[in-house]
């Protein structure tokens, strides 16, 4: 009896045991929002000695941060920055590391730590110089208030840092301390040494100042944004009263902020402003820097942004002469968003030979190219004479050039390397796949490569150049790995379908767990469709794909005309003034040719969605073409263009007093009237890039029509709809619900 008993309790054992390995394989929201899963990244990093050194922070056993140099070719390890060294005299606990950054001569080093959010970014925060020979650890602008230093910087000799506080600008001298303020804004208009929200969030400008070669100037930008409207959000859940949130955001068709470039001697103190000729605020300054002592480089972008100049100012001459222009018919790209691109970033321009010329990527011939300019005569060469597209630069040497790219799959990137004689070869070995981004060493010896693919984490590894051999692995996030090849995972599948109009669509496929070709599946399109980015490539998938895909849903990502694809400069400029309508347009008539060529996908169950210009798309897609689109879930879409920003909007649209019907054809509202189907609108209430109105003018829109709908207001949420506790599990929970409710898996 007991022997029975056993084998029967085994058997029950075994079974729960497969129970419960089925359970680990599967995802649900909450396992997603657990915290079980954790990718790891690189800790903030530096090259040194040329490239031949790196510096990393890393951890003590007991979470001290410290700062590590390895030799890069042979590894050789040693401390740079102990971790009781970043404890302050008095205190017991570390002042911790976010970013980090040396004196010229390497006897100092500069740390950021204890940052706070500025729009997107955290930019404001302390800063901390630590002398490596007297380990003395002082803090910068310890009168100031916490957390309220920008952009500290050493200058050329060491001996002072120059920063950002309440936009001025102020210079410390090392030694004494002793702390001079150099602008002083008159009224609460004025910026000094920072930018305007529109051009933080359209040109990544974010640090406003530049050291001179000599130590003894600072150039940097004065804005007045006196001019540009207030759009006020309102905070209603932090007390009893609402609180208005301002903020100067200059819509379509509005004026930009006054801007101007100044340069004052750290000597006597005064500002000379660069005569820039043009309107103040009809015109753009996204870049500026230093070429020598005397020679500033100064980037102008008219209203329209379809001609760059590039400004050569001689500063003891005050001579301003013009160097460069580039024209399009459409616009001029100056920051170039691509997946390659490694987010937002300053625009300067990258400085060869000595300093007597520089790089620009240009698409005039109908490729992204890279040419280099010389500074004396403006001459240009050409470096990269390839049917194909540059990507974005990844380093540059005196004799070499390397940079992202990949000719034959969009989907993909891929290292090449240009001599200066234009001889192109791909560095990145042919059988590798995914997206890989480098960060080359100075000297061109070495780079990072970071690696992406559609499932698997993010990888780090040290390679040598040009010949990519292995050095060593950085972050080879081996247990995130391991978590999901323990889950049931999708079959990822890239393909391409051309539309009855002859257009090419790039797409990438994920299949239900399963997957059977004899049955048909429900699909959820995930769009995004404007210039700015790219959703069919080869990166990690994410979770919640991986769960929808579980439960028996094909998800599909396409790129139409207007995308960053590296399809050549055609067909990324073909969306000018025709966003809402050709982008929507490919979609719609892609997604047709989808449902011919797999027959897998049910036509009757489809679903779309998308964030941002990917919820305007949404919104798009339902209204206008309801036979194809069923349910549709937007997520802080743009419903009408007249309402955004003008740096944007106008780029892509040109200006509505010239085309005001463009505008209007392109924005959902117009169609709202076209709602068959099913609508969840989601938006975060203090969202300062696409307002909150986006959503109530729509909403009012889709009431004046009769149209039924669903919406979700995040209360204080911007944006990225991530702030506060579970935020993002219950956004994800509502997007899943709504998606099964409405597109079941089963018929």
């Amino acid at each position: 009896m007991k022997k029975l008993t056993h084998i029967a309790c085994c058997g029950v054992l075994l079974l729960l045991g497969h129970f419960g390995h089925a359970q680990q394989s599967q995802l649900d929201i909450n396992r997603i929002y657990s915290g079980e899963f954790q990718q790891e990244s690189m800790s903030a990093y530096q090259w040194i000695a040329n490239g031949d050194a790196y510096a990393v922070v890393e951890y003590t056993a007991e979470g001290m941060p410290q700062i590590i140099q390895y030799q890069t070719a042979t590894g050789e390890k040693n401390l740079l920055v102990s971790g009781s060294q970043l404890v302050p005299s008095g205190a017991t606990a570390s002042i911790g590391v976010e970013n980090f950054s040396f004196s010229p001569d390497r006897t100092k080093v500069l740390i950021f730590t204890n940052s706070s959010r500025v729009w997107r970014a955290n930019t404001k925060g302390d800063y901390w110089v630590l002398d490596l020979e007297t380990e003395k650890l002082r803090q910068l602008g310890s009168a100031f208030p916490s957390s309220s230093l920008m952009f500290a910087k050493f200058s050329a000799d060491q001996s002072q840092v120059a920063y950002v506080q309440d936009f001025n600008l102020y210079v410390e001298d090392i030694a004494t301390g002793g702390v001079t303020q150099l602008t002083d804004r008159q009224n609460e208009s004025i910026i000094n040494g920072t930018f305007d929200w529109a051009y933080e969030e359209e040109f990544g400008a974010r640090d406003g100042f530049r050291w001179s070669p000599s130590s003894q100037h600072l150039a940097f930008w004065n804005f007045d944004i006196s001019g540009v409207g207030t759009f006020y959000m309102i905070d209603n859940i932090d007390s009893i009263y609402s609180k208005p949130i301002p903020l100067q955001y200059p819509k379509v068709g509005q004026d930009p902020s006054i801007v101007k470039v100044g340069v004052v001697d750290l000597k006597g103190e005064e500002v000379h402003w660069v005569p820039v000729p043009g309107v103040a605020n009809q015109n753009y300054l996204p870049g500026m820097q230093w070429v020598d002592d005397q020679t500033l480089l100064i980037q102008q972008l008219n209203r329209l942004q379809n001609k760059l100049t590039v400004w050569k100012y001689n500063l003891s001459t005050a001579e301003l002469q013009e160097l460069y222009v580039e024209t399009e018919e459409t616009w001029v790209d100056i920051y170039y968003p691509d997946v390659s691109a490694g987010g937002w970033e300053e625009n300067d321009l990258k400085l060869v030979d000595d300093n007597t010329a520089f790089l620009r990527l240009t698409e005039n011939d109908g490729w992204r190219h890279a040419y280099k300019i010389d500074i004396a005569t403006g001459e240009k060469t050409l470096l990269t004479p390839t049917e194909f597209d540059v990507a974005s630069l990844a380093g540059v040497t005196d004799k070499t050039i390397y940079f992202h790219a990949s000719p034959a799959n969009t989907a993909q990137r891929y290292l090449y390397q240009a001599n200066m004689k234009g001889k192109v070869r791909q560095v990145t070995p042919q059988m590798e796949t995914g997206i890989n981004i480098y960060n080359c060493a100075p000297n061109g010896k070495f780079a990072i490569q970071q690696h992406d693919e559609a499932l698997a984490p993010t990888t780090y590894t040290l390679v040598s150049l040009p010949d990519h051999k292995v050095i060593r692995s950085m972050v080879d996030n081996k247990t995130y790995k391991q978590q999901l090849n323990a889950l049931a995972l999708p079959e990822v599948e890239f393909f391409q379908v051309t539309t009855e109009e002859g257009v090419t669509i790039d797409g990438r496929m994920i299949k239900p767990v399963d997957f059977d070709t004899q049955k048909q599946y429900p699909v959820l399109f995930h769009v995004y469709g404007e210039p700015w980015g790219a959703v069919a490539t080869d990166n990690f998938i994410g979770l919640w794909n991986i769960m929808l895909a579980q439960k028996g849903y094909v998800i599909i990502d396409m790129d139409n005309r207007g995308t960053p694809c590296l399809k050549g400069s055609e067909w990324r400029k073909s969306i000018y003034r025709q966003i809402g309508r050709i982008n929507a347009q490919d979609q719609a008539m892609a997604a047709k040719e989808v449902f011919r060529k797999f027959s897998f996908v049910d036509p009757d169950r489809v679903a779309v969605w998308g964030w941002s210009g990917g919820g305007s798309m949404t919104q798009n897609l339902l209204f206008r073409y309801p036979d194809i689109y069923h349910t549709g879930m937007a997520v802080a879409g743009v419903s009408l263009q007249l309402i955004y920003d003008n740096i944007y909007q106008e780029r892509y649209m040109g200006l509505p007093q010239e085309n005001v019907e463009d505008f209007i054809q392109g924005s959902p509202i117009s169609h709202a009237g076209g709602l068959e189907g099913n609508l969840l609108l989601v938006h975060g209430t203090n969202d300062d890039n696409v307002h909150y109105q986006s959503q109530e003018l729509l909403v009012n829109e889709l009431i004046r029509q009769n149209k039924q709908f669903d919406m979700m207001a995040y209360p204080n949420r911007s944006h990225g709809i991530y702030e506060g506790m579970n935020t993002r599990r219950h956004l994800y929970t509502l997007l899943t619900n709504y998606l099964m409710e409405n597109v079941p898996v089963n018929k």
